[in-house]
């Protein structure tokens, strides 16, 4: 083993790590807007607007994200609409972690008895009041270790990118292992870098977690 080799290249990992962080994060924040819209309308909307959800979930949770991915940056073109690697695995990995993120904030909406939202409407707030302030706060609380988990997942996935050329750490990584022929080092190095961001990520939504749920729970 020959580490010594890698050291060159320090700059391309440290810009792969960046770009996988950013994509992950990118994918997150829009897969849970998609998420708390898709649940909400889940329960209150109209018939074709919960079977287009519905198949919508099915749909990106049944078939491989690599295979979405391509589906993006290699057929959308074809309809006219043509997106940069890293556009296009931000688009796909969105849509994947929202499908996922619908169902998990759906459990968690039904997971609140109905007499805390029967008590919401006896003080005379609105529907969307009910939502935010009685349904929504707890319900994200019951199913915050599911969204922390699929975070993960979701960070681990983006190595799918580097199959369009994203630049993520994998494809940094693939890069590198083809200038210096060291592949167990270049893929040593990559798995300590994936294995180090999502233990700062546990320990992160570990603190988050204590101090965004710290009201009581009634047993």
């Amino acid at each position: 083993m020959n580490f010594q080799q890698l050291w060159r290249y320090q700059d391309q990992f440290i810009e792969g790590a960046l770009i996988t962080l950013a994509l992950t994060l990118i994918a997150a924040v829009v897969g849970l807007a998609i998420g708390v819209a898709g649940a909400a309308l889940l329960r209150g909307g109209s018939k074709p607007v919960r079977l287009a959800i519905r198949s919508y979930i099915e749909i990106f949770r049944n078939t491989p994200s690599l295979i979405q991915i391509f589906l993006i940056f290699f057929v959308l073109p074809a309809a006219g609409l043509k997106l940069p690697a890293f556009e296009a695995a931000a688009v796909a990995l969105s849509l994947y972690f929202g499908a996922y993120a619908i169902e998990i904030v759906r459990a968690g909406l039904d997971s609140i008895p109905k007499s805390q939202v029967e008590a919401g409407q006896c003080l005379g707030l609105t529907r969307w009041e009910v939502f935010r302030h009685i349904v929504l706060p707890p319900a994200l609380r019951n199913v915050y270790p599911a969204f922390t988990s699929q975070f993960v997942l979701l960070l681990l996935g983006t190595s799918l990118a580097s199959q369009v050329a994203a630049g993520e750490l994998f494809h940094a990584a693939s890069f590198i292992e083809s200038r210096t022929y060291r592949s167990f080092e270049v893929y040593a190095v990559v798995c300590a870098i994936y294995f180090a961001m999502v233990i700062a990520f546990k320990a992160l939504f570990a603190v988050i977690g204590l101090a965004a749920f710290r009201w009581p729970v009634r047993r």
